[in-house]
């Protein structure tokens, strides 16, 4: 059976680059690889340094596919990595390793996002290693990706060794945001980050979760209309208090059974843009769902929206007209399927190419 690649999570000049590249590279390599859809391929690609990648990489991660992560960066937490900039060479060259299944990278847990230019780079140096993390605050409008550890750093000296934080801090050691960097997001963004311990606490207007990222599950009310306020305002990390194994079964047999936290992730990604389309979306495409959603009892209207869209691909006017909601409302149902990766934007299918002519007296035959 032939191997498969998909592309996702990247700007249509990167997906075009990519494409040339793999042609070049796959026929250096025998032409037994196959470019699919990265619903259906075996390994998919993901722009990590994009707006949108680390997003990819939660839900595919999550669907357990083999993630490459494209990055500039010199470290990614995907289990392969193809650098950037990146040609025909580069590309032969990662092929032959999925080949051989030997990942550059093997972890066991979410790590850190990294990501590229604009934010500058900040690093610390350990016993064990130097390593460079770039980190890019997202705009709360957009989701993305991973949770486990945030960097803290001296605030005298950035390029001293990184101090150990107090067992019961919130945030995983390793480096610090640079000064400028913002200290507060919304919890998507922190979700979207990877920069959370694995087991924390988080109290806001009466709310209470209880975050495993490791097992990117959560703790918390029934219902997510209650969990508004949490999702619209910026956090600290204050606000997150971690929580000790022993301590952790006590508090959560008073919340209940765990959810998924990509429940979170397309409940923010609903309310984040309020009305608008989220920022990297073209407003005029048509988009389609790739397979039916969980609808929340909550929202009843989605389930007309949800009809509407599985019927096929339609522009964002045409699916309000057709499930009887408004245009914003809409709106939100497919920024917060986007975000989690049941809907995407349509792409016209590949024109057929017509099949090679018969040859030969029986083809000339055949052909008369």
């Amino acid at each position: 059976m032939r191997p498969t690649l998909g592309l996702t999570g990247m700007d249509p000049v990167t997906e075009s680059a990519l494409q040339a590249a793999f042609a070049d590279a796959n026929a250096q390599v025998g032409g037994h690889w196959q470019l699919l859809p990265d619903a259906v391929a075996d390994y998919v690609v993901v722009d990590m340094d994009s707006m949108y990648g680390p997003m990819s990489w939660l839900r595919l991660h999550g669907a357990g596919k083999t993630v490459i992560g494209l990055t500039s960066a010199s470290r990614v937490q995907t289990e392969y990595r193809l650098g950037k900039p990146f040609g025909g060479n580069e590309l032969r060259a990662l092929l032959q390793q999925l080949d051989s299944g030997t990942p550059e990278v093997r972890v066991s847990t979410p790590a850190v996002v990294e990501t590229p230019e604009p934010m500058p780079v900040v690093e610390a140096t350990t016993s064990a290693e130097a390593a460079s993390v770039e980190e890019a605050t997202a705009p709360t409008s957009t989701p993305s990706a991973t949770v486990e550890s945030l960097a803290v750093a001296p605030s005298a000296n950035l390029a001293t060794p990184a101090v150990e934080p107090a067992a019961q801090s919130p945030v995983a050691a390793a480096q610090a945001p640079a000064p400028s960097a913002p200290a507060a997001r919304t919890l998507v963004d922190w979700l979207i980050a990877g920069t959370l311990a694995d087991r924390v606490r988080l109290e806001r207007d009466s709310q209470v979760l209880l975050i495993d990222t490791t097992r990117r599950q959560y703790h918390g009310p029934a219902l997510l209309k209650p969990l508004a306020g949490i999702l619209q305002t910026t956090l600290g990390e204050e606000s997150f208090v971690a929580v000790d194994s022993t301590d952790w079964d006590r508090q959560v047999a008073a919340l209940g059974t765990a959810q998924p936290l990509s429940r979170l992730l397309w409940f923010g990604a609903l309310l984040a843009d309020r009305g608008r389309l989220a920022s990297g979306f073209d407003a005029a495409a048509r988009y389609q769902l790739l397979k039916w959603p969980q609808t929340e009892r909550e929202f009843p209207k989605h389930f007309r929206v949800a009809t509407a869209m599985m019927k096929g691909p339609a522009t964002l006017p045409e699916i309000a007209e057709a499930s009887g909601v408004t245009l914003e409302e809409a709106t939100d149902f497919v920024n917060a399927n986007l975000a989690t990766g049941f809907a995407e934007p349509f792409r016209e299918p590949e024109p057929e190419t017509d099949p090679p002519k018969p040859s030969g007296l029986f083809g000339r035959l055949r052909g008369r």
